[in-house]
C-alpha cells in the first residue's frame, strides 16, 4: 500500500506521520475521528486538509496496526 499524502520529516514534529508535509499529525485527525468528530467538522477544524487527508490518515493507522504487535487484555 502506497501513502502518498502521509510525510515523515525529522525536522518537523519530531519525525511524527503528518500529512502533506503540514504540521498536522495522523494521529490527530485519527483521534479526532474516534471522538466521534464528521470529516466536515474536522475539515472545518483544519481547513488546509482535504476529505482524501483523512481517509489517508485512517488507511495509514490501520495499516499500521497490521504491522504491530500491540500488548492487549485477553478476556477469558
Amino acid at each position: 500500500m502506497k501513502f502518498t499524502r502521509i510525510t515523515v520529516d525529522p525536522s518537523q514534529m519530531g519525525g511524527v506521520p503528518c500529512l502533506r508535509g503540514l504540521r498536522i499529525p495522523v494521529a490527530t485527525v485519527v483521534g479526532m475521528t474516534a471522538d466521534g468528530m464528521t470529516s466536515e467538522e474536522i475539515l472545518s477544524a483544519y481547513p488546509d486538509l482535504e476529505a482524501e487527508d483523512i481517509r489517508e490518515a485512517l488507511r495509514f493507522a490501520a495499516e499500521t496496526l497490521r504491522q504491530r504487535e500491540l500488548p492487549l487484555v485477553t478476556v477469558p
